[in-house]
């Protein structure tokens, strides 16, 4: 049983969303703004958090950047229809996956469900993976490159795991969202964000990447050292 927040100012929408979780036996709990949001986070961790953007006070991207201080929670960010800017400033910082109002609850579950199972190690892939000086080790979620820890999202994570695992084969962003993101569909421009977060990263120049490289016509690859 996951302890899932739900950061929302409609308590309509949160007794929809809380209902579901709940079928989905997670332990909820309720936000009403970011203030309160971040007591709760800070009383007792969630495991995954639901986060409205157009919070009273201090907003949804606000808090994202707080928690994202603070640690690595998932975070799901609920955005306005046509809220782009904020979607994609959302997943800058490091937000794993978003959903758009009106949106489906039981979509909603399903998105909390696939995060949490991507939370740990991919499954499918070795433990530990290196590519020169660079080493990820995913019982230790521990990324090192030249001597220096990296700090990752867990999505950067996971992407990162995904590409150092296959080098030299590219993917398509289609292919990487079902793949890394567990989606059947979605908005292509979040794998776009990550790998471009990715570079500032990993590569000494992220404008002319070597590592993460862009095969055009096709996605994206991990040129090996």
């Amino acid at each position: 049983m996951a302890r899932v927040l739900v950061v929302d100012d409609d308590p309509t929408v949160r007794e929809v969303v809380v209902s579901y979780l709940l079928a989905h036996q997670h332990d909820v709990v309720e936000a009403g703004d970011g203030e309160q949001a971040l007591a709760e986070m800070s009383a007792a961790p969630a495991d995954l958090v639901v986060l409205d953007l157009m919070l009273p006070g201090i907003d949804g991207l606000e808090v994202a950047r707080r928690l994202r201080a603070e640690g690595e929670v998932p975070i799901i960010m609920l955005t306005a229809l046509g809220g782009e800017l904020d979607r994609v400033a959302g997943l800058e910082l490091g937000a794993d996956d978003y959903v758009t109002k009106p949106f489906s609850p039981r979509e909603l579950a399903l998105r909390v469900d696939s995060v949490l199972r991507r939370a740990g190690a991919a499954p499918g892939l070795p433990a530990v993976v290196t590519d020169g000086d660079l080493e990820l080790d995913a019982v230790r979620h521990r990324v090192v490159l030249g001597g220096r820890e990296l700090a990752l999202t867990g999505r950067e994570f996971d992407l990162l795991h995904h590409l150092v695992a296959h080098p030299g084969v590219a993917f398509s962003r289609d292919d990487l969202l079902e793949r890394v993101w567990g989606w059947s569909f979605g908005d292509g421009s979040t794998v776009t964000v990550h790998v471009r977060r990715l570079r500032e990263k990993v590569e000494a120049d992220p404008r002319r990447p070597t590592r993460l490289r862009t095969v055009w016509g096709v996605g994206y690859c991990w040129e090996a050292s």
